[in-house]
């Protein structure tokens, strides 16, 4: 049996984190190595982008963990935790914490990404006013550019629409001025309503 049908059996073909049925995969836990075992969970599309700071975190969303935390299933303990500790703003998540109880390994797991010390501030796409950028939003210039390698000078308050979010470089965007596709710094955009 293929690891995503363990999983699909294991989880009754549903997000092991929130219980959404559709578009699931697999997500293995990090770090990855021998002394964490089996470390994958069946997650929806919305938890895997949430998980992997490609969206904002959506404290409404992961109220879910008040029933994923108490899993029989290591992994799925893991990520409930490194999750709440995302979410220690929120009341709701501060005393999840306080209730939760993972043994020493579990908790070594837990800790060993670091993904619970971060907030998702760093690691998002953002325009010069911090307003949050994903593919598809429309810009404009906020200062004149000159862009490399072409004769073309992008004018300030020049709009740039369907833009798309550069995976790897959190202050990089790409766009079409005059034709062009191009690479334009996030510091020099403004998201447009």
């Amino acid at each position: 049996m293929s690891v995503i049908d363990v999983l699909k059996e294991r989880s009754g073909n549903t997000c092991e984190l929130c219980k959404a049925t559709e578009h699931l995969s697999i997500y293995n836990v990090p770090p990855q190595g021998e002394s964490y075992g089996d470390a994958a969970i069946l997650i929806c599309k919305t938890c895997l982008d949430q998980l992997d700071k490609k969206e904002e975190l959506n404290a409404a969303h992961w109220t879910c963990l008040r029933d994923s935390m108490w899993s029989d299933v290591i992994p799925v303990q893991v990520v409930s935790w490194r999750l709440l500790n995302r979410l220690k703003n929120e009341t709701w998540a501060a005393d999840l914490i306080d209730q939760m109880y993972l043994d020493d390994d579990t908790m070594e797991w837990a800790k060993a990404s670091g993904d619970h010390l971060e907030s998702d501030a760093g690691d998002m796409h953002r325009d010069c006013n911090g307003a949050l950028l994903r593919t598809g939003d429309t810009v404009s210039l906020i200062k004149s550019l000159d862009v490399k390698g072409s004769q073309i000078n992008a004018k300030i308050g020049t709009v740039v629409k369907n833009i798309r979010t550069v995976s790897d470089n959190t202050e990089q965007i790409e766009g079409k001025i005059e034709g062009q596709q191009i690479v334009i710094l996030t510091k020099f955009v403004r998201k447009s309503s």
